[in-house]
């Protein structure tokens, strides 16, 4: 990934990818997602974030064209909704290769279905299977999911009872996120970008500190369509390569 990078694209995705984009959530099943997302209300839920989710999507797209190279490899972990403009945006017009993973199969049968004969697939199983490694990483309102893990969420976002806060849950939920880490993490290559919200930062950068890998946080934040939170972008710096004898300082 160059260290000052400019698409030859321009910014804005072209006409025909944000066409792609509206028909792709023209052919979703909003009753099942609804199902899927929602305890109940699950239409008057879509109705309200259908379209933040084509709009917010494709401005997060925006951000992450400059900052790819063409042809490069992303994975993507947890990928909903709300990630399917920038699958979109990467594949169509940069040519990026997509590995993108969501453990609802319910969700993943319907996301796949709207985007059949698109150049990826998301897979219903879990990311740290995925080969290779990635010069893009996405995990974004996925180590702070309340249904996966609620004390972790409830911390997250200062919801934490201290009457009722069970800590041996939490540090289930904690091994589980940092076994998390541990497989994915290391698929990034550097220079590298790793796109997630700011309620995930602390557990990005600890493991990234303990793993002395350098990197900078961006100060652009950028707001998410379905949760709300808002998402941050680091930039790993490249491997420093290694002095021979006789070179200076």
């Amino acid at each position: 990934m160059p260290s000052n990078p400019r698409n030859a694209n321009g910014l804005s995705p072209r006409p025909r990818t944000r066409q792609v984009v509206r028909e792709v959530f023209a052919k979703l099943n909003y009753t099942i997602l609804g199902d899927v997302y929602c305890d109940e209300g699950g239409a008057a839920f879509w109705k309200v974030h259908r379209k933040q989710c084509q709009t917010m999507g494709i401005r997060i797209g925006e951000a992450l064209k400059p900052r790819l190279s063409q042809k490069g490899r992303s994975l993507y972990v947890g990928a909903g909704v709300a990630e399917l403009p920038m699958l979109i945006v990467e594949t169509l017009e940069m040519n990026r290769t997509i590995q993108a993973y969501n453990l609802r199969k319910r969700e993943v049968d319907i996301l796949n279905r709207a985007c059949d004969g698109l150049p990826f697939a998301i897979h219903a199983t879990n990311a740290q299977t995925a080969p290779g490694t990635f010069d893009h990483l996405w995990i974004a309102s996925v180590l702070n999911d309340p249904e996966c893990f609620p004390e972790t969420s409830a911390l997250a976002y200062g919801r934490a009872d201290p009457a009722r806060f069970d800590p041996v849950a939490f540090q289930q939920e904690r091994t589980q996120i940092e076994g998390l880490l541990d497989a994915c993490l290391p698929k990034l290559s550097r220079p590298g970008l790793l796109s997630t919200t700011v309620e995930e930062v602390a557990w990005m950068t600890e493991w990234l500190t303990r793993h002395q890998v350098p990197f900078r946080i961006e100060e652009q934040l950028y707001p998410t369509a379905i949760v709300g939170d808002p998402l941050c972008l680091i930039r790993l710096e490249p491997v420093r390569k290694a002095r021979g004898k006789g070179q200076e300082g």
